[in-house]
């Protein structure tokens, strides 16, 4: 088998280059297109997750199947000439999380199937997270039933990738994170993880990868899932302080070959992006930020589209996306609350993003067609770009980005993913 371009990710600290990685976490096609872009312009690997709720053997909330993904982003790379080689595609929360209102024997049967979807697929990173209970569980588990859980997925996914001559997936073990979606309810401070919980968690898994006979697959596990203090919430984003997590970096020096993977790091400046990765937190995980930055570029060509075409739609991409989500709130009437005002606020603009599991919407999808046909090949005035996009304005000026609506649209998500990828550069 090829080697796995992660294998070593813990000894790039020490090395010239990258020090570590970003995790693209969306499924918008725009996104991933960005991303490729802006990978293939500084040579970079693209490393790509689905979480278990995105995508899993029931199609998950995007109706797409491991394989599905796999062709899906791999059209893109087509698209944007971006070479496969260089493509990580990677499977976040793997396990019963979608299915854990049922028992656990069910829920982990369910698990086993979907692992055995990903390995075969191709995706060769895999976040293994068994921690929640499932019915008549309690809400968290024990780490030593955690622990037991994630290798016998391991070991689901070691048996199916037998006989294959493909790259051998590399395995993130833990979860110290709010459930795939994001936190349910506002955030004022977190506890960072201690020292002592992050070593238990990587010696546990250590233990029961041995019991099920799979230790070869441990000697792959290159990361931990830990909290080093960093999440958003609906209106507020809580920064990083290296000082807080200072013991805990300094772990990994008992932890040879392993790295930290950083979830919700979205909404992070720069510099405390690039202190995340030189504290050991090679993985910097993105999702909502992306989209967020695109629902931005969205609503702002919404605006330009409104006032030089006055009357040419029937309804503005805001009004339809407030009637879908006003219609059909299964996606953010858990995590949005308040006054009604407060929440059309939260359904438009909230940090959590919720938008985006709406974007394939038939009607919000529509609403997006007709917006950027309405703009085709118009050359948009820097004036409204100034007012209505404005985090692409100097870049229009300065004639790296073109003034049409597309490009404004990639270029929105690419300010973000520049601050990643500089990042990652420490």
């Amino acid at each position: 088998m090829r080697q796995n371009y992660l294998s070593d990710i813990a000894a790039w600290r020490k090395r010239a280059g990258s020090k570590g990685i970003p995790s693209i976490c969306s499924a918008h096609p725009m996104v991933i297109e960005a991303s490729m872009l802006h990978a293939l312009a500084k040579g970079e690997h693209l490393l790509v997750e689905a979480t278990c709720n995105q995508v899993n053997q029931d199609g998950g909330y995007t109706g797409m199947t491991p394989a599905d993904f796999r062709v899906f982003v791999e059209k893109i790379a087509e698209k944007t000439g971006f070479p496969l080689d260089r493509l990580i595609l990677g499977g976040d929360h793997l396990g019963p999380n979608p299915w854990k209102n049922l028992s656990a024997d069910e829920a982990m049967a369910k698990a086993c199937t979907m692992i055995d979807a990903f390995a075969r697929a191709g995706f060769t990173k895999l976040h293994l997270d068994t921690s929640m209970g499932c019915a008549g569980e309690p809400v968290a588990l024990p780490d030593a039933v955690t622990a037991e859980r994630a290798a016998r997925l391991a070991s689901v996914a070691e048996a199916a990738l037998v006989g294959s001559h493909g790259v051998q997936p590399v395995y993130i073990v833990g979860t110290e994170v709010p459930i795939p979606g994001g936190a349910m309810e506002e955030l004022d401070v977190l506890e960072v993880t201690k020292p002592e919980a992050a070593l238990k968690t990587v010696e546990v898994h250590r233990e029961a990868f041995e019991a099920v006979g799979v230790a070869s697959a441990f000697s792959r596990a290159v990361g931990a899932v830990v909290q080093p203090g960093v999440e958003f919430g609906n209106h507020n984003v809580i920064a990083y302080e290296p000082e807080k997590a200072a013991a805990l970096s300094a772990t990994l020096a008992g932890m040879p070959g392993m790295v930290f993977e950083a979830h919700s790091t979205d909404y992070q400046t720069r510099d405390a992006l690039r202190r995340l990765v030189l504290d050991g937190f090679s993985i910097l995980k993105v999702g909502p930020g992306l989209t967020f930055a695109l629902r931005e570029a969205f609503y702002g060509l919404d605006r330009v589209a409104d006032f030089l075409f006055p009357g040419k739609r029937h309804e503005t991409l805001l009004d339809t996306v407030e009637r879908v989500l006003t219609a059909e709130p299964k996606n953010w009437e858990k995590y949005y609350h308040g006054t009604a005002d407060e929440q059309r606020l939260q359904r438009h603009f909230s940090y959590s993003d919720r938008i985006r599991y709406y974007w394939p919407h038939p009607e919000i999808n529509a609403a997006v067609s007709e917006l950027f046909a309405i703009l085709d090949g118009v050359e948009i005035p820097e004036m409204l770009i100034s007012q209505y996009l404005q985090a692409s304005y100097t870049a229009v000026r300065e004639g790296r980005v073109k003034p049409q609506a597309e490009a404004l649209a990639l270029a929105a998500v690419d300010h973000v993913l520049e601050d990643y990828f500089e990042a990652c550069r420490a």
